[in-house]
């Protein structure tokens, strides 16, 4: 009886130390509540739920900044526009009918052919223009693909160099221009090509003129006999390109692909 006396009293005088000890510790984890995002209806977490926005955040200031990143140097606005739209119509009633009943009638191996001889082609002005960007090691591969590719892939209708590990690099005349220095100058959309800009302009037509002048394959000559191949030549392009017009669903879709194609063309040169 005496030993259970002298413990209820030595309970009695530990608890308010101890509970002194604790109480500290359990304002802490009150004070900081964890917020658990909750599921919506298609089962997806909504994580700005617990997201606290800072109130001096000045609404005037992040619009002007938002508008500053997205700004695009386009004085030929309204004619690019109405390119954009002609572009639209154009691969909606032209384009994309050709490439479905050229999906349709040629088999997969067939198209694949198609592309693979027209991407070594494209290998010709790669490689100049990585030599005049004095990228020793990627001239040096793009020569091997081209070496293996026009000799093993009998003129490029396979690309055995993909599969032993040389993977097709694209580089072109405005990278050129640009890897100097030259500045992109005013936005332009072209009839049918789609989004550029005055120094990729100039580019497209010195890498024209190049293909021509080296005559590779005899593809070029070839081309003003049999214009047809021009035609597939622009159906592959099309069927091998995966954009479609509209397709961001957005009422600022000419905005957003001018930013987008300003900023790809910034990181290829810089690579």
């Amino acid at each position: 009886m005496v030993k259970r006396l002298l413990l209820v009293t030595a309970l009695f005088a530990v608890g308010p130390a101890m509970a002194a000890e604790v109480a500290p510790r359990t304002s802490v984890i009150e004070a900081d509540p964890v917020v658990t995002p909750q599921a919506e209806s298609d089962g997806f977490l909504d994580p700005m739920r617990a997201l606290k926005f800072n109130p001096g955040l000045d609404q005037r200031e992040f619009e002007r900044s938002t508008l500053t990143a997205l700004n695009v140097y386009d004085p030929l606005e309204s004619m690019n526009r109405r390119i954009y739209h002609f572009n639209y119509r154009f691969d909606q009633w032209v384009l994309l009918p050709a490439v479905k009943g050229y999906t349709a009638i040629t088999p997969r191996f067939l198209r694949t052919g198609v592309s693979n001889f027209f991407n070594n082609l494209g290998d010709v002005p790669n490689l100049f223009n990585s030599v005049f960007q004095l990228k020793g090691k990627r001239s040096a591969e793009i020569t091997a693909r081209l070496m293996f590719n026009t000799i093993i892939g009998v003129g490029g209708l396979w690309d055995p160099a993909t599969k032993m590990g040389l993977p097709r690099q694209s580089e072109d005349f405005g990278q050129t221009l640009g890897f100097y220095g030259v500045p992109d100058g005013p936005y332009i959309m072209l009839p049918i090509l789609g989004p550029s800009n005055l120094r990729d302009t100039t580019g497209v037509v010195v890498d024209y003129a190049g293909e021509q002048a080296i005559n590779f394959l005899n593809v070029a000559e070839a081309s003003t006999d049999h214009p047809e191949i021009f035609f597939v030549r622009a159906v592959d392009k099309r069927y091998t390109t995966a954009f479609r017009y509209g397709q961001l669903n957005s009422p600022f879709e000419y905005e957003k692909v001018r930013y987008v194609y300003t900023q790809a063309r910034k990181l290829q040169i810089a690579e």
